[in-house]
């Protein structure tokens, strides 16, 4: 009785110790990064932090990993300029040249982003892309271009910088514990649901 009393109670402790390292890496687990390499193009997709993730594609660019970038989203007002637009001008600001960029001005989610870029990658015969978006995003946005693309096309992902959360510590304040929790749904939905 004694003995398995003490075996119940390792059990426990075990799954307690388990619980508690899956809570810890859950930020991990959200922001896969992959080991850079030379690709096709360099993808960024708007959404979050939009100038840190457009920082960050032409960051690879002006670094040689890829001789063109994709940006991609629409407007969040009709009557301005797309995101994969503003986020053009910034890049040509920052000497890209013009001709290295494409445009998919139609993306409003990620599974749209995903759709429009599967489209030019197609068209323009890329078959390698490193992936930018922010850390948190990194899993959904993996999870989707993956399916859609299929397996011929190779994704690295590379996240953006984020000011408000990191993988390391993402339970550290309100907000990241919130969009941690969010962004875990939506994986969870984009994994059961995802088509």
């Amino acid at each position: 009785m004694k003995h398995a009393a003490i075996a119940v109670g390792i059990f426990i402790l075990l799954i307690a110790v388990a619980a508690v390292a899956a809570f810890f890496s859950l930020g991990f687990y959200l922001s896969p990064q992959g080991t850079l390499a030379k690709a096709d193009t360099i993808v960024a997709i708007s959404g979050g932090d939009t100038t840190a993730r457009t920082a960050e594609a032409v960051k690879l660019y002006n670094d040689g990993w890829a001789k063109h970038i994709i940006f991609s989203g629409a407007a969040l007002d009709p009557n301005s300029p797309s995101n994969a637009q503003t986020m053009a001008r910034a890049a040509e600001k920052q000497g890209v040249p013009a001709s290295a960029i494409e445009l998919d001005e139609d993306a409003s989610n990620t599974r749209q982003n995903a759709t429009g870029v599967a489209s030019i990658m197609a068209r323009e015969h890329f078959a390698s892309m490193i992936l930018v978006t922010s850390p948190y995003h990194q899993r959904r946005a993996d999870i989707t271009f993956r399916r859609t693309l299929g397996p011929s096309v190779t994704i690295i992902n590379h996240s953006s910088y984020d000011q408000a959360w990191r993988r390391s510590n993402w339970w550290a304040t309100t907000y990241s514990r919130n969009l941690t929790m969010s962004e875990l749904q939506k994986v969870i939905y984009e994994l059961v649901a995802g088509k």
